[in-house]
């Protein structure tokens, strides 16, 4: 037994306050041959393994685990991890109570054994009505930066952010879908590392900084959708971006069949893109090898693969920048800043289309009550087996819309400024997550509110206008 492994384990024990079995800890040690290590609120065991030589495994090797139950330590859970593989390294948070924070980080040698990893283990029972969830871990090296004058071009956001930050690689602005000449009011930035974005994250979020006489808005950017490759190499549809809002389905599709005629199957287009749906997965990518980089109605446009989307999937990137399972205390960022000095009365009425349905957003509403008698029968009920007309508020309309997409319900992340004459004014960012394309799931109002009750029902109303009439695919 090596003696580190002896002094973690008492220091362990120690905090711990005899919550754990130390004895239990001792013996995995001993069993695997593995270290074990106390930091940063974290316990590490292995990193690397007995033996191991070279550099550590790559990206995609690393899963979450997420409510895991808080007095569950190493010794009940690295057995039934080993069962995907070897175990690079397991990385345990604690509490300074000596209990986990109800989440872990595990590293396998191959991403062959994380996907397993994810399939076999995700949702399983690892105590009786203790379900844990399990996904890919990937550290975030991209930033969302909002509130960007929508004049800048590409290269002057780039050299910006290397000006005030360090480690840029890359920056990916889009084009707006009104005005191909103007970005869209954001950018993702590219980094060398998850650290130096972490370190020009840690710099720019003070909600102080500015860019152009703009203060920005910083964010960590939702990670790209890890898609294992079995499932990509079934894929038929084509996700074609940029293209102008007045281009029709129609005009889509016959450019796409004068590649070769008859083989796309439909299109649906929402806004500025549009998923083209093919019979066969071969004529899918070799039109997209030729159409990409096309002029579609004088809009040069891009195509990928589309990436199915998971709907059981609720999993979002908050945490260090990394993924961690949705929870009702990472909804909220306080201290960012919209860099808008307007105030906001009274939202007007404005109509949305709810699955075809045509549904009133923020309207007036009367409330109609009746009187509840004595041995009246109450019969359970969800709120999605309603019909739209049963909400009065766009918070539930949205909501609402969501469900019936089969989508993860809407994510909210306040934001607040200060008024020239000192009020706070509040926006919420909402973020949904069924739909494919990053750059779209991002909704956010351009007037601020005096409550958060406003600025919640604003932001839902505003999201529910730009879905109006759409539909994105989901695989």
């Amino acid at each position: 037994m090596h003696e580190e492994n002896k002094d973690a384990a008492n220091v362990c024990g120690k905090i711990r306050s005899g919550t754990q079995n130390e004895a239990a800890l001792l013996a995995l040690m001993e069993r695997t041959g593995y270290s074990m290590v106390q930091e940063n609120g974290q316990r590490k065991f292995g990193g690397p393994p007995p033996g191991w030589e070279g550099p550590p495994p790559p990206r995609g090797c690393e899963v979450f685990v997420g409510k895991i139950p808080r007095d569950m330590y190493e010794d009940e859970l690295v057995p039934v991890f080993e069962r995907a593989g070897k175990i690079y390294e397991f990385r345990l948070m604690m509490e300074f109570s000596g209990e986990n924070r109800g989440y872990a980080f595990v590293m396998y040698t191959s991403k062959e054994e994380a996907q397993l990893a994810i399939k076999i283990l995700n949702n399983y029972e690892i105590r009786p009505g203790k379900f844990i969830g399990v996904c890919v871990s990937l550290d975030n090296c991209r930033l969302f930066i909002g509130a960007i004058p929508k004049e800048k071009k590409k290269e002057e956001i780039l050299n910006e952010m290397k000006k005030v930050t360090e480690g840029v690689v890359d920056v990916i602005v889009y084009p707006s879908a009104t005005d191909k000449t103007k970005n869209r009011g954001f950018a993702f930035v590219e980094y060398e590392s998850h650290r130096a974005a972490a370190m020009a994250r840690r710099r720019l979020i003070p909600g102080t900084f500015q860019l152009w006489g703009h203060t920005i808005q910083v964010d960590w950017a939702d990670p790209e959708k890890e898609v294992d490759e079995e499932t990509m190499q079934k894929v038929k549809v084509l996700y074609v971006r940029n293209l102008m809002i007045s281009t029709t389905e129609e005009t889509i599709k016959a450019e796409f069949n004068k590649f070769k005629p008859g083989i796309v199957e439909r299109v649906k287009k929402l806004r500025d893109y549009a998923f083209v749906h093919f019979f066969h997965r071969d004529d899918a990518v070799a039109a997209m090898s030729v159409m990409n980089g096309k002029c579609i109605d004088g809009a040069s446009i891009e195509v990928t693969l589309a990436k199915p989307v998971n709907k059981e999937g609720t999993w979002k990137q908050h945490f260090n920048g990394q993924i961690s399972p949705s929870s009702e205390n990472l909804l909220g960022f306080p201290n960012k800043e919209d860099g808008h000095q307007k105030s906001l009365g009274k939202p007007v009425s404005l109509p949305v289309h709810l699955n075809g349905q045509h549904s009133p957003v923020l309207t007036e509403v009367e409330r109609c009550t009746y009187p509840f008698f004595p041995g009246i029968k109450l019969i359970p009920i969800s709120m999605y087996s309603l019909k739209s007309s049963h909400f009065s508020s766009a918070a539930m309309h949205l909501d609402y819309f969501c469900n019936k997409n089969n989508w993860a319900p809407p994510e909210y992340y306040l934001y607040s400024t200060t008024s020239q004459d000192g009020e706070i004014l509040l926006v919420y960012k909402v973020l949904i997550p069924g739909i494919a394309d990053a750059s779209q799931r991002i909704f956010m109002p351009d007037k601020l509110c005096t409550t958060v009750e406003d600025a919640k029902e604003l932001a839902a109303q505003f999201t529910l206008l730009r879905l109006a009439n759409c539909a994105p695919y989901l695989a």
